[in-house]
């Protein structure tokens, strides 16, 4: 079984900063890709970010490119998503997802159908 819990959301103003966490295992992190994935009301749910099992691939959506950035800490079994220069835009509940390294990605990381697991979610809101 592989578990995902998040925290780290809250409330920022605009322009400001937050760090999400997804804790996870040892497990995951060694066969497991890990995204992030946001949703806000009335909106589709958006791929943010990707990080590869062996953590030499990164991937974000467009939208927030250099503003956010994935990393991880192996020692503490743990997925970051720092977001910076935070915009109204990006409040969303935020959710991390594991998919084997071993499936099928060849039409692009962010499908959630490709992750077989997510974690609970952390509401981000962005406001004055």
């Amino acid at each position: 079984q592989v578990q995902l819990v998040e925290s780290g959301g809250g409330l920022v103003h605009p322009g400001g900063s937050l760090r999400l966490s997804c804790i996870t295992s040892e497990y995951a992190l060694k066969y497991y890709n890990i995204a992030w994935f946001r949703q806000a009301p009335g909106k589709e749910r958006e791929g943010v970010s990707f990080l590869s099992s062996t953590a030499d691939h990164t991937a974000y959506a467009d939208s927030v490119k250099g503003r956010f950035t994935v990393s991880r800490d192996s020692d503490k079994n743990t997925v970051y998503l720092q977001m910076n220069s935070l915009k109204a835009d990006d409040a969303a509940v935020y959710y991390c997802a594991a998919a084997p390294f071993w499936a099928d990605d060849s039409g692009g990381w962010a499908h959630d159908g490709l992750y077989d697991y997510w974690g609970q979610g952390t509401q981000v809101t962005v406001a004055s």
